[in-house]
């Protein structure tokens, strides 16, 4: 039996995955996870009173099921970002009417 595997070398984190699905339970691991990585998750398993591979599912889980943010304008994004703060009117200016365009004449 041969078991699918993803090369993820090139993202940003660098990591290689490999899964393996076996009787319907997925499994994971990653290789070279720096040992900085590696302590900041078991400190965070355990304030939260779960192993390593607990925590590291909910961290998985709660990535995951993130909506995506819309895509769209960028002013769109910016008014729906600050439209609970509310707004400002701001005043237009009158503008001058445009002067003439110079003639050139031989």
């Amino acid at each position: 039996m041969s078991l699918p595997h993803l090369n993820l070398s090139r993202a940003r984190a660098g990591v290689l995955l490999f899964f393996a699905n076996i009787d319907s339970i997925a499994t994971l691991t990653i290789r070279r996870l720096d040992e900085g990585t590696k302590a900041r998750l078991r400190v965070r398993a355990a304030h939260h009173g779960r192993s390593m591979d607990e925590e590291a599912r909910e961290i998985l889980r709660l990535a995951l099921t993130v909506p995506s943010p819309a895509k769209g304008n960028r002013a769109g994004s910016i008014h729906r970002r600050f439209r609970a703060l509310g707004g400002v009117e701001l005043e237009i200016s009158q503008r001058d009417a445009m002067r003439e365009p110079p003639r050139f004449v031989e």
